[in-house]
């Protein structure tokens, strides 16, 4: 729901900007990236690095990006960090700019970048303000418009309401690769794995292909037919953007019944979650960032993660329950809110957590999830 003009970097740029929330507040400053105007959900990421990463992981789809760290771009853009094969937010909102970018590896500056994507952003407002405010009231619907845009706010202010919100929003297919590849393992190949993707991130496969994986990475309309073709010793269900009750369960239940070793993250744990009987709803203002305190409850070790998700899983924190697929607990909990983080089937080789694990850009503190998904494929082999 984009339209800009590719190509107008706003680091020598003056035209002004104005964004406007769906309850009406509004913050005005300067274009940032492309100008012209984007509509989507406004949220928050709290990671002081990591931007390229933030900004080309498919789940960001359809969503308003406030960064709460107040200086972004140092480091400029490379070719190397980028996550999907684009830059998927569709919006982008900064408080102070670099002026200069101070890295060996970077090719472009920031704003450049987004102006060649048309990605319409804005900078030199309060973010601190904006976060509080999306904490409070939680995420909504917010536009970005500069330059010409510009108008009176009150036409815009009901542009905004007239735009699609994010509950009911089926988007992995969006995002998807439309033709399965595969990434290779590292070394000796010791698994193959079908990875449905849903809006994988690209560092997702390479840390299976670390471990010996040969990942068959497959389109989010995979029918479960597609997936055994490949003879997979495990499945993963990854990432990805939208609203997990939109989402089709029949392969995810497939895999459970054949009792195939299963890992999901992130949007693959809710649809999980749903596939055992849970339900999911959508959080406030949700988990964005690299810094999120989430404790495994098998060993009581506290991790430091990185997440990035509007829903959650409803199960409860307090008891083991029944489902058709035998007994599942909670495996991991947000020491900020308690919210559901990870399940783990007790009777069927099936996990999963609502973080990413594959630390881009970091922390590592999951990394040993990955190996316990080769164990799983370990003993079902053995």
């Amino acid at each position: 729901m984009t339209t800009s003009t590719p190509g107008i970097a706003s680091a020598k740029n003056t035209a002004p900007a104005v964004l406007v929330l769906e309850d009406g507040r509004t913050f005005r400053g300067r274009a940032y990236g492309a100008v012209g105007e984007t509509f989507g959900e406004a949220v928050f990421n709290t990671g002081m690095t990591g931007y390229q990463e933030t900004l080309t992981d498919p789940s960001y789809h359809r969503q308003v990006v406030v960064m709460t760290a107040p200086h972004i771009g140092n480091t400029g853009v490379n070719h190397e960090d980028d996550e999907s094969r684009r830059i998927w937010v569709a919006g982008y909102v900064v408080r102070d700019p670099s002026r200069v970018r101070s890295n060996w590896r970077s090719r472009h500056t920031l704003d450049e970048e987004l102006a060649a994507q048309g990605v319409v952003g804005i900078s030199g407002i309060d973010t601190r303000a904006l976060t509080r405010h999306l904490r409070e009231r939680g995420a909504m619907r917010v536009g970005i418009f500069s330059g010409e845009a510009v108008a009176d706010e009150q036409s815009l202010l009901s542009r905004v309401r007239s735009a699609p919100e994010m509950t009911g929003a089926d988007l992995s297919a969006e995002v998807a690769t439309a033709e399965t590849y595969v990434v290779p393992a590292i070394g000796t190949k010791r698994f193959t794995v079908a990875a449905i993707d849903l809006g994988i991130k690209g560092m997702t496969p390479h840390r299976m292909a670390e471990r010996g994986i040969e990942v068959h990475v497959l389109p989010a309309t995979a029918t479960a037919d597609d997936v055994y073709a490949v003879q997979p010793d495990g499945v993963f269900l990854s990432n990805g953007p939208g609203d997990p009750a939109t989402a089709d369960l029949t392969v995810v239940r497939a895999v459970l019944e054949r009792g195939t070793p299963l890992f999901g993250i992130c949007f693959g744990n809710q649809l999980l979650g749903r596939a055992l009987g849970f339900g999911t709803y959508k959080l406030k203002y949700g988990h964005r960032g690299i810094n999120q305190p989430v404790q495994d409850r098998s060993t009581g070790k506290v991790e430091v993660t990185a997440h990035n998700h509007g829903f959650a899983v409803d199960a409860p924190l307090d008891r083991v329950s029944d489902t058709p697929f035998g007994r599942v607990k909670v495996s991991h909990v947000c020491l900020n809110d308690n919210v559901v983080e990870g399940l783990q089937l007790l009777d069927r080789p099936a996990f999963s957590v609502q973080y990413h694990p594959e630390a881009a850009a970091g922390p590592h503190d999951a990394a040993y999830l990955f190996d316990r998904f080769v164990s799983l494929m370990e003993d079902q082999r053995a």
